[in-house]
């Protein structure tokens, strides 16, 4: 049984004839309708799109939308749901600003998979329709503009997972999370972007290819929710669902500066919900979440997507309804700081966040500690690693060998992980899971032994990297491995050159952190950068790790 983050794998899966003759002109034809779904009136003028890569690009919307188009994507869900309530807003309006935000948002991000606008405007009008008819809203969401992952069964619409070979495959019906918020009033027209595998820490896929980091272009989303990450950077949709089984919330919202929620697991539904698995793994599951611009809408998604009461149409569900939890008082809050997981030290902008952080929490009341190193760090990375590919692979390479797609770089990368081509026997998953079990008591005992609710930390071990470079992915799936919530949210910073320059004569502990520390060889290449943190609470706690992250967030901010 593996017990190193990388294990052997062997690329056997391609076939480039295969490809080439029966699939590409399936992606062709895919791709075709993407960009014949950019309506006229939404196109960008061809001198407000960049012509090079490693620029922002956040602040072009504002020179496309109106007045009132922008007053609308600026404000918060929650804002915005009131407004629609009361009869101040229509569903229409609403929806026609984020649509063209959201559609200026892909051409200059490439975050979209697919874009269905005049569905989303029908859709609209019917609950405006009704609004006017009753004077009362479908549910909690009514009429606000909702993004989604693509690899969400969508009812009448391919979805293929960023897999090849899934490119033509329509869904039959609804992923049931996705249904619970169509029936919470949410409205759908834009499908997102994801990698090949759905598991890089970036975005890659060989059918619209990646998505571009809004803050610096030549920089990466993160991944898997990679489209997500960038298309709520952008204000193009009140906020969106993605998926996270390693740091596929987490990541594109630490890169690109925006808020993410990984819950705890089996409280938003995983059924229909497109993979290469044949029901999701029991070791370390899978869980879907909120990218958003607030805490305040996290909590507001969390709520009505729980008040549809999933656990009743889907048995493998615990039914917990989303709680309302007072906002803490700082003087009540107990933190301790994460400097370094001990397998890689975090580089420079991310430590400079960290101490920002430690120095205003503390100045607020808050109870601040330092968190060591617990135990075995990169044992327990590696045992998540090895579930992932407990299979020895088999589910991913039947898919990518169906189309013969061109393997990822990053997809090489994660078939590596933990045991890799070889698998594990039912004995050794056994042990892994006693690990998992072992971890999970040793990290809430210690938590109670240093008399704290929460932990700070970074999610990634620096700001967004280059694009297809991630490997490491420690600061998040320890805590999928732990299944700890997480929410992660920007601090307001972004890398400077000047106060964040390379730690020079650096020697690395081992091989992962030698490559992942000389990713930040220069600190000019990363200017502007978002510096996110990541706070992580009791599990089962997500209310509360919400509300906290709130309270922290503007303290850090102030």
């Amino acid at each position: 049984m593996s017990t190193s983050i990388f294990g052997p794998y062997t690329k056997t899966t391609e076939n480039p004839e295969l490809f080439k003759s029966e699939y590409l002109p399936k992606i062709e034809a895919y791709r075709k309708q993407l960009a014949d779904n950019i309506l006229d009136e939404y196109k960008l003028p061809e001198e407000l799109i960049p012509k090079e890569l490693g620029v922002d690009v956040t602040t072009i919307p504002a020179k496309f939308l109106n007045e009132n188009e922008l007053k609308i994507t600026e404000s918060s869900g929650t804002e915005l749901v009131s407004k629609i309530a009361k009869g101040e807003l229509t569903s229409v309006e609403v929806f026609k600003a984020f649509a063209k935000r959201a559609t200026a948002a892909h051409q200059l991000t490439n975050c979209a998979m697919q874009l269905f606008t005049d569905e989303g405007l029908a859709r609209a009008k019917e609950l405006d329709e009704y609004y006017a008819k009753t004077g009362k809203t479908v549910g909690p969401l009514h009429g606000l503009p909702v993004s989604l992952k693509e690899h969400y069964n969508y009812k009448g619409k391919v979805t293929h997972g960023g897999y090849a070979a899934l490119i033509d495959a329509v869904s039959e019906e609804w992923c049931l999370t996705v249904e619970i918020l169509l029936e919470a009033g949410a409205i759908f027209y834009i499908r997102t972007n994801e990698p090949q595998c759905l598991m890089h820490l970036c975005s890659n896929n060989n059918i619209v290819g990646l998505a571009k980091n809004p803050n610096k272009t030549d920089l990466t989303t993160g991944g898997s929710s990679s489209g997500e990450g960038a298309l709520i950077r952008m204000k193009g949709s009140v906020f969106g669902l993605g998926s996270d089984i390693g740091g596929s919330i987490r990541c594109p919202a630490a890169f690109c500066g925006v808020w993410g929620l990984r819950p705890s697991q089996k409280r938003l539904s995983m059924k229909n919900v497109t993979s290469s698995c044949q029901g999701a793994p029991e070791s370390v599951i899978c869980v879907l979440g909120p990218l958003a611009r607030s805490a305040q809408d996290i909590d507001l998604f969390m709520s009505a997507s729980l008040q549809g009461k999933p656990w009743e149409r889907d048995a493998n569900l615990i039914p917990m309804p989303w709680r309302n939890v007072s906002v803490p008082a700082a003087k009540d809050l107990k933190v301790a700081i994460m400097f370094d997981d001990g397998v890689v030290k975090p580089t420079p902008p991310i430590i400079r966040g960290l101490k920002l952080a430690e120095e205003k929490l503390k100045a607020a009341g808050v109870t601040v500690v330092e968190w060591k190193t617990l135990g075995d760090v990169e044992k327990l990375v590696a045992t998540c690693g090895s579930m992932y590919n407990q299979d020895a692979n088999k589910g991913q390479k039947a898919m990518l060998a169906k189309s013969g797609e061109p393997v990822m770089p990053l997809s090489d990368v994660c078939l590596s992980f933990g045991c890799g081509d070889n698998g594990v026997s039912i004995s050794e998953q056994q042990q892994l899971c006693a690990i998992r079990d072992n971890g999970r008591n040793d990290y809430q005992d210690k938590m109670k032994e240093l008399g704290i609710d929460y932990i700070l930390s970074p999610a990634y071990v620096s700001v967004a990297p280059k694009q297809e470079k991630v490997k490491y992915w420690g600061y998040t799936n320890l805590w999928n491995i732990l299944d700890f919530p997480n929410v992660v949210f920007p601090t307001g910073l972004t890398c400077d050159p000047e106060l964040d320059a390379p730690v020079k004569d650096y020697k690395p502990r081992n091989d992962v952190e030698k490559y992942e520390y000389e990713l930040y060889d220069d600190a000019n290449e990363f200017k502007g950068a978002p510096i996110s943190l990541q706070l992580t609470g009791r599990r089962w706690f997500d209310e509360e790790v919400v509300k906290a992250s709130q309270v922290i967030h503007e303290i850090i901010t102030a």
